[in-house]
């Protein structure tokens, strides 16, 4: 992880990390090939010529950049977590409602080829 990124990663609130360090965890465990860098300020997992926007913000972790179309499952089971157009937010006091293998799909339609 670059520097910039670390500073990012090291800036985040006590109450949100544990969830930002379990869906960075989740996207390297998946994707080893994964580069991160910060973009638009914040973390960004590029695979080939896919990538996806990890934000945190004062209640949780934002998802930005993923397709809309391959995501539609996801979105279509958890259409709370949908704020604004494009904008997945996930609380981190409602996380553990929310399984790896459902966060995984989130993934897998952002950054599968």
């Amino acid at each position: 992880m670059d520097a910039a990124v670390q500073s990012y990663v090291d800036g985040i609130a006590p109450e949100h990390r544990p969830l930002f360090d379990r869906v960075h965890g989740l996207i390297l465990r998946t994707y080893t090939e994964a580069d991160v860098v910060l973009s638009y300020g914040m973390p960004t997992y590029r695979v080939g010529d896919r990538k996806l926007h990890v934000g945190v913000w004062q209640h949780g972790v934002s998802f930005y950049g993923w397709n809309k179309d391959r995501a539609a499952g996801f979105l279509a089971r958890h259409p709370d977590l949908v704020s604004g157009k494009g904008t997945i937010r996930l609380r981190s006091r409602e996380a553990a409602d929310l399984s790896d293998e459902e966060l995984g799909d989130l993934l897998h339609a952002s950054l599968d080829a």
